[in-house]
């Protein structure tokens, strides 16, 4: 899992939820979903509690949490329009 990685959490409070890793700790990676995680304000997840979607979003257009938010939900915009 690399920054920039939409993931889905698989354990804890938020489980369920889709978020951005934004960046890389020694114990985990910290993930934002822009809204209850802000990009000020990271969660420090365990990797092994994290389900990689296979999408991304571009590092550099992680500078707001509105930008996490269009990231997020231009992936699964994407999804509707295929099934």
């Amino acid at each position: 899992m690399e920054i920039g990685d939409i993931v889905c959490s698989l354990s804890g409070h938020d489980k369920g939820v889709f978020s951005v890793i934004v960046a890389k700790h020694e114990k985990g990676v910290l993930i934002s979903d822009g809204k209850h995680h802000r990009l000020a304000a990271p969660k420090l997840k365990n990797p092994k509690h994290l389900k990689p979607t296979g999408h991304s979003v571009a590092i550099e257009k992680l500078v707001s949490d509105k930008a996490v938010r269009r990231g997020i939900f231009a992936v699964f915009s994407a999804y509707k329009e295929e099934a």
